[in-house]
């Protein structure tokens, strides 16, 4: 049985850190799962969602809102699961708990070398706009 919930057992930890390492390639400290999970919970928004089926966490998706445009980050399922609806099931879950936040406009970013994932949110209704993301980073300890 599949369910999406809120991230916040402790259980989590451990299998969203192996999705991520599952899905995701990490080439940058900023990057590291377990950074971004602290980095997330404490921003203490509510805004971090897990998707379990048989008690394992087998999707996550982040979103974010800073009072102007919200954010979806981290979107991953798990290779076994995947082309059953549980990417899109992620989104929404997330759309609805940023449109309860007064959220008019979700923006994502996509890795250029990752052009394949553009026709599944095209299909969900998001478009490529012309724009130019860019980024800093900012020295921490990591």
């Amino acid at each position: 049985m599949q369910a999406i919930i809120e991230y916040s057992d402790p259980s989590h930890r451990q299998q969203v850190i192996a999705l991520w390492r599952t899905v995701f390639r990490y080439d940058a400290p900023h990057n590291m799962p377990e950074l971004s999970i602290d980095k997330k919970l404490a921003a203490r928004d509510g805004l971090f969602f897990v998707a379990h089926v048989n008690d394992q966490v087998v999707g996550s998706i982040l979103a974010g809102y800073d009072g102007h445009r919200g954010w979806l980050y981290s979107v991953a399922v798990h290779p076994t699961v995947r082309k059953q609806g549980l990417g899109a099931a992620l989104v929404r879950h997330a759309e609805r708990a940023l449109s309860e936040l007064g959220c008019v406009k979700i923006n994502l970013q996509i890795l250029s070398d990752n052009a394949n994932v553009i026709g599944f949110y095209e299909s969900l209704g998001y478009t490529v706009e012309p724009r130019v993301s860019m980024g800093k980073k900012i020295a921490t300890t990591l």
